[in-house]
């Protein structure tokens, strides 16, 4: 079994919520994280300091301090887009609302492009790259999170009811 990633979105500032997506990602094996932006707060990256995470901000984001604020935590930030590796599969990242940083991603034709932004859970293929959205874990109907194991390509989306994040 290979590495599992925890993959997140659209946090909006509820580090409470998004202390019980890491939580509930880590008991399910998750040892690395990739956030994906509208991350909306210092305390959001507060639940990622001493983890190995990667952080890209959205469209919400004030980027510039956040930025600052994640490379003081130690968090890897990739930002509008970058790629990130998983054993041999190559993973692009990017909040997804700039179509610019998706089409780069797409022509570097990465295994899997990671991105946000919508608050909808998806899971479809462009070529040969597999795009997924975690969903979101702010303003949606039900906010969920993506567990990913890149190497076998097995994903799976999990919950985070409201009461998890008391």
């Amino acid at each position: 079994m290979g590495q599992i990633i925890g993959v997140l979105s659209d946090s909006h500032g509820r580090w409470q919520r998004t202390r019980a997506a890491i939580t509930a990602l880590a008991s399910r094996g998750a040892t690395r994280f990739v956030h994906l932006g509208d991350v909306g707060s210092e305390q959001v990256l507060d639940m990622f300091a001493g983890l190995d995470a990667t952080v890209v901000f959205g469209n919400c984001d004030d980027e510039r301090p956040l930025h600052r604020y994640a490379d003081f935590l130690g968090i890897e930030t990739k930002h509008p887009a970058g790629v990130v590796t998983c054993g041999e599969k190559t993973i692009g990242v990017t909040h997804g609302h700039l179509p610019e940083a998706i089409d780069f991603l797409l022509a570097e034709h990465v295994d899997y492009l990671l991105s946000g932004h919508s608050h909808e859970a998806h899971d479809q293929r462009v070529g040969s790259t597999r795009c997924m959205n975690p969903g979101a874990l702010d303003r949606a109907r039900r906010f969920t999170v993506l567990l990913l194991e890149p190497e076998s390509g097995a994903a799976e989306w999990l919950e985070v009811g409201e009461s998890d994040a008391l």
